[in-house]
């Protein structure tokens, strides 16, 4: 598993009970040790994030070492009150919690977007805006063809470290 990574990007509708279908391909990258669970979290920039299970335990590890240190506190309030570990039922639904369903002033409409090692789950009609104004330029945060060539260059980066 270790060269797989998340891609691509589906519409979906919350049903009655804040369900909404996983699809299967996305299901796929999140079975380890043949069984599916993973972690829905807040994520950055207004989406909701759904992590493997190995990878919130690598965080965990990691987070434990700084718990101590005040400037951090109440970012970890924040991030680990609102983990929701979980599952899919038998045909790839997925209950959304109110708490991280509120936060995110989600809806009805979501986008669920691949993205590396984590699953983004967006309001669809904020992850449409965001996508539209990055693609005519008007993102003042964002300049993609500026971020784009920075990421590339990571990429260059990492084979220059090879050689030396």
């Amino acid at each position: 598993m270790g060269k797989f990574f998340f891609s691509g990007s589906v519409a979906a509708k919350l049903d009655e009970k804040n369900r909404f279908v996983l699809p299967q391909d996305l299901r796929f990258g999140l079975v380890e040790e043949g069984e599916l669970s993973f972690t829905i979290a807040l994520g950055l920039g207004g989406c909701l994030s759904i992590y493997r299970r190995s990878d919130i335990d690598k965080m965990v590890e990691r987070f434990r070492a700084k718990q101590h240190l005040a400037k951090y506190q109440k970012f970890f309030t924040v991030f680990f009150s609102t983990l929701f570990p979980t599952t899919c039922d038998k045909i790839g639904r997925v209950t959304l919690p109110a708490t991280l369903k509120n936060a995110t002033n989600i809806k009805n409409e979501i986008i669920i977007a691949g993205v590396l090692n984590k699953i983004e789950i967006w309001p669809k009609d904020r992850y449409e805006t965001n996508l539209k104004a990055m693609m005519e330029g008007k993102d003042m945060e964002f300049d993609l063809g500026r971020l784009a060539e920075e990421a590339f260059a990571l990429l260059d980066e990492r084979e220059e470290e090879a050689v030396l």
